[in-house]
C-alpha cells in the first residue's frame, strides 16, 4: 500500500503518515513510497499520527493471538490492562505505550490494493508515473530480467506484467488511454437520480428465418422493397411504441457487431430475441446466436417466425431448444416463447408485451439521463456528402448539438444528428439511436463514445489516444491466447478453464472429437467448449474467440479469408487438423506438460479456379489465378471447396501458357494439375503449403 493511498483511507494529509513513519523509525520516504507492512496495523489504530518518542519495535514484540477470551468484550479504546485480555499477555500490553497497545488490537485484514491502469506500450517512464518509482528503477529491472530498453522506448505487456509483479502492485492493461476518466468512473451511481428507459433489444438468428421482416413488420415499413417513404439510410437501430412505451431495437446483420461490443465490455443490449423459422428448426447459426446470447448474459426471447406455412411445426422447434438448454415457460422453464408471423403480422403486439413483460420483471433498465454522456458506436461510415457518420446508442445521459464527443482516436462536435427516418434531431437521451454527423474520421464500430468539456479537449484526448495506439502496435507482443500459454497459465492455477471453439466438416466428426474430450484428464484445467458447430471457419468464429480468450480447433475445415485476417490482425489461435487423434494426442500432452515438436504448415501460396480445360495425356487442367503467396510446383497442396477440404496430396504440374514452370507469383494466371485427382470444380481454392519442423516449448 503506498503512503498516500493510506491517507486517503484514514483522512488524514500525506505529511502526516510521514512524519508518523519517522518517528517510528522510518526515513527517506515519500508519498508515493510503500508503506512497511509491519507499520500498516499501528498507523490506522493512530489514525495516522503516532505520538513522538514511541518506539517501533515493542508493539510488535508480543503479538495478540487472533481469539478472544471466553466471555470477553470486544475493547471499544485501547485496552489498559483491566483484564480484558488474555493473562499470558497481559504484562507485555500493560508494560507498553498507550499507542502500542491499540497497535496491538487486531485488525481486520487491509483490502487488497486497487489495479493501476496502464495502456498498452507504456515507457518506462509513464509506467513510473503511475507506479511511483522513478523510470530508472523500471528499466534496472527489466536488465535484470534479461531485457534491455530504454526510457522512452514502448514496452511490451509481458514486460509490463513483470515490472508489476517484481514491485508488488497490480495492474490493469488497457487498450486506449483512459487515465482521465478514472475519477470520473468511480464515482458511485446515485439512485435517485435513476429513471426508466426504454429496453433495448437485439434480434438475432439463422439467415432466411425471417429476422429482417420481421423488425420490418414490426416498424410497420419494408425497408427491404423501399416501399416506405424512399428511406435509403438504414441505420441499424429504431424505436417503436407499444402502450406508451418505447423500445429500442438494434438491427445486426451479423453477429459480429454484437460480438465486438460484448469483447470490448459495453454492456448495451437488455433483451435478446431469438429467431427461429417454424418449418426450418435449429439451424447451425441459430446455435451461434444463441451462444452469443448466453455469453452475453442477458434475457432470451424466442421468436417461432414463419407459422402461417403449412410445414411449419412449432413443437419441432421448442423440443430442438430444449436440447440447447432452452426450456419454454410453459414447459416449466424459464424462456419466454411467442410463436409469430412477420408475413400476417400475427401475434406481432404479443411479443412486444412479452419485451414489456420481460423488462419490468428482469431487465428493469434505467440510467441517468442529467449524467455525464456515454454510449456506444453501433457501425460507422463515410458519407460522399455529410462526412464520417456514426450511428450512436446512448447509454446515459442526454447528447445535444454542439457537445464535444470522443469514441477511440476519433472525436467530434456535434453539428447535426438524425433519427432512423433520417428526420434531424437536437438531443438524444438514453437508448435514443442517432445519427451523428462532424466526426474528424471514422470511429470504429463498438467503441464506446464519451462527452467532454470542449472540442479542444476532445482533439487531445483523441490525439493523445492515438499515439498511445501506434505506441502499443510498436511493442512487440505475443498473441493474446496461444494454446501454449493458456495451458501454461491453466499449470500455475491462473485459469479455471479452456475455452475452445470446435469446427468440423461433418456432424459425426464433430461429435466424435466432443465425446473424445469429455474423456481427458481435466484435474489441472477444464474444457469449456464455448461454441461448436459445423462447416467452414468464419469471422464470427474468430469474434467470439477474441471475446472469450479461446482457442479455434478445426477438423477438416479451413477459415474464410475474412476469418484468416481478423485471426492474424488479433492474435487469437486457430489450430487446424486432418486427424482427431492428432488434436487430441496435442492436447493430452499440452494438459500433461509434455509437448513434442510440432509439424506446423507454412502456407506459400492460394489460387483460385476460374476455368477448367481437358488437356490429352494430362486429364484436367485448372485454370487458376494466384491470389496470394506463390504456387511452386511438386509442394503440398489442398482443394478446398466451401470452406471444407476434398483433397490433399501435390501439385503434379504448373505452366504458364504453353510453358512448364517452377512457380507462379500472385497476380499472374496459371493452369495447375493436381496429382491423382481430376475433380475440379470452378470457383475451388488450390492452397500450396510446406511442413515445417518446429521445437515448441511451455515456456
Amino acid at each position: 500500500m503506498r503512503i498516500h493511498e493510506l491517507a486517503k483511507e484514514l483522512g488524514v494529509a500525506s505529511k502526516d503518515i510521514l512524519s508518523s513513519l519517522q518517528e517510528m523509525g522510518y526515513e527517506g520516504r515519500t508519498a508515493s513510497s510503500t508503506v512497511p507492512e509491519e507499520a500498516v496495523p499501528r498507523l490506522r489504530a493512530s489514525g495516522g499520527k503516532v505520538k513522538p518518542g514511541s518506539k517501533p519495535k515493542a508493539a510488535t514484540a508480543a503479538q495478540l493471538p487472533t481469539r478472544k477470551a471466553p466471555g470477553a468484550k470486544e475493547p471499544k479504546g485501547p485496552p489498559a490492562g483491566n483484564g480484558q485480555v488474555e493473562e499470558n499477555v497481559a504484562t507485555a500490553v500493560i508494560s507498553a505505550p498507550e499507542d502500542e497497545v491499540a497497535a496491538a488490537v487486531p485488525e481486520p485484514a487491509a483490502p487488497a490494493a486497487a489495479a493501476i491502469k496502464i495502456h498498452k506500450g507504456a515507457t518506462p517512464q509513464e509506467l513510473g508515473d503511475k507506479l511511483g518509482i522513478s523510470a530508472a528503477e523500471i528499466v534496472k529491472l527489466l536488465f535484470k530480467a534479461g531485457e534491455m530498453v530504454s526510457i522512452t522506448q514502448s514496452l511490451s505487456d509481458e514486460a509490463i506484467e513483470l515490472v508489476a509483479v517484481e514491485l508488488g502492485q497490480p495492474v490493469d492493461i488497457v487498450g486506449l488511454v483512459e487515465e482521465e476518466f478514472e475519477e470520473e468512473e468511480e464515482e458511485p451511481v446515485d439512485d435517485s437520480k435513476l429513471e426508466s428507459r426504454p429496453p433495448i433489444v437485439t434480434v438475432m438468428g439463422h439467415v432466411d428465418h425471417g429476422k429482417t421482416l420481421l423488425l420490418d413488420a414490426i416498424r410497420q415499413t419494408d425497408v427491404v422493397a423501399g416501399e416506405f417513404g424512399g428511406i435509403t439510410q438504414h441505420i441499424g437501430a429504431y424505436q417503436v411504441r407499444q402502450d406508451s412505451r418505447t423500445i429500442t431495437f438494434i438491427d445486426t446483420p451479423g453477429h459480429e457487431a454484437f460480438t465486438s461490443m460484448r469483447a470490448r465490455g459495453a454492456e448495451v443490449t437488455d433483451i435478446v430475441i431469438l429467431v427461429v423459422a417454424a418449418d426450418d428448426g435449429v439451424m447451425p447459426q441459430t446455435i451461434e446466436a444463441l451462444n452469443h446470447a448466453k455469453a452475453a448474459k442477458v434475457p432470451i426471447v424466442v421468436a417461432v417466425n414463419k407459422i402461417d406455412k403449412p410445414e411449419a411445426d412449432v413443437q419441432r422447434v421448442r423440443q430442438q431448444l430444449v436440447e440447447q438448454g432452452i426450456v419454454p415457460a410453459e414447459w416449466g422453464g424459464e424462456y419466454e416463447f411467442v410463436d409469430v408471423s412477420a408475413k400476417t403480422r400475427e401475434n406481432l403486439d404479443r411479443l412486444l408485451e412479452t419485451l414489456l413483460l420481460v423488462t419490468d420483471l428482469v431487465s428493469q433498465p434505467k440510467a441517468d439521463p442529467h449524467g455525464p454522456v456515454r454510449g456506444v458506436v453501433l457501425e460507422a461510415h463515410l458519407d460522399k456528402g455529410r462526412g464520417p457518420i456514426a450511428t450512436v446508442l446512448i447509454r446515459r445521459g442526454t447528447l445535444k448539438i454542439g457537445d464535444a464527443v470522443v469514441s477511440g482516436t476519433a472525436f467530434a462536435k456535434v453539428r447535426g444528428m438524425a433519427d432512423e427516418y433520417a428526420r434531424p434531431v437536437k438531443e438524444a437521451g438514453p437508448a435514443k439511436p442517432v445519427q451523428v454527423l462532424g466526426w474528424s474520421h471514422v470511429p470504429e464500430a463498438g467503441e464506446e463514445l464519451r462527452a467532454v468539456a470542449d472540442e479542444r479537449e476532445a482533439r487531445h484526448v483523441a490525439q493523445e489516444r492515438e499515439a498511445k495506439t501506434r505506441a502499443a502496435e510498436l511493442a512487440t507482443s505475443r498473441p493474446t491466447a496461444s494454446l501454449a500459454e493458456l495451458l501454461v497459465r491453466a499449470r500455475e492455477g491462473e485459469l479455471p478453464a479452456l475455452n475452445l471453439i470446435i469446427k468440423a466438416d461433418v456432424q459425426g466428426s464433430l461429435e466424435a472429437i466432443l465425446d473424445a474430450l469429455e474423456k481427458l484428464p481435466q484435474d489441472e484445467v477444464r474444457i469449456e467448449v464455448v461454441h461448436r458447430g459445423v462447416g467452414g471457419i468464419t469471422e464470427n468464429d474468430i469474434s467470439l474467440a477474441l471475446a472469450s480468450d479461446a482457442v479455434v480447433i478445426g477438423f477438416n475445415v479451413r477459415p474464410d479469408v475474412g476469418a484468416r485476417e481478423l485471426a492474424e490482425k488479433e492474435g487469437v489461435d486457430v489450430r487446424l487438423y486432418r486427424v482427431i487423434y492428432q488434436a487430441l494426442d496435442e492436447i493430452r500432452q499440452a494438459l500433461s506438460g509434455m509437448l513434442a515438436p510440432e509439424q506446423r504448415e507454412a502456407e506459400l501460396g492460394r489460387a483460385e479456379v476460374r476455368a477448367l480445360f481437358r488437356v490429352p495425356k494430362m486429364g484436367v487442367v485448372a485454370g487458376c489465378m494466384v491470389t496470394h503467396g506463390t504456387m511452386t510446383r511438386g509442394a503440398l497442396a489442398r482443394l478446398v471447396r466451401d470452406g471444407t477440404i476434398v483433397y490433399t496430396g501435390k501439385i503434379g504440374s504448373l505452366r504458364r501458357f504453353k510453358d512448364d514452370v517452377r512457380e507462379v507469383a500472385e497476380g499472374f494466371e496459371c493452369g495447375i494439375g493436381l496429382e491423382n485427382f481430376q475433380d475440379v470444380h470452378e470457383g475451388d481454392v488450390i492452397e500450396a503449403y510446406e511442413v515445417r519442423e518446429i521445437a515448441r516449448t511451455l515456456e
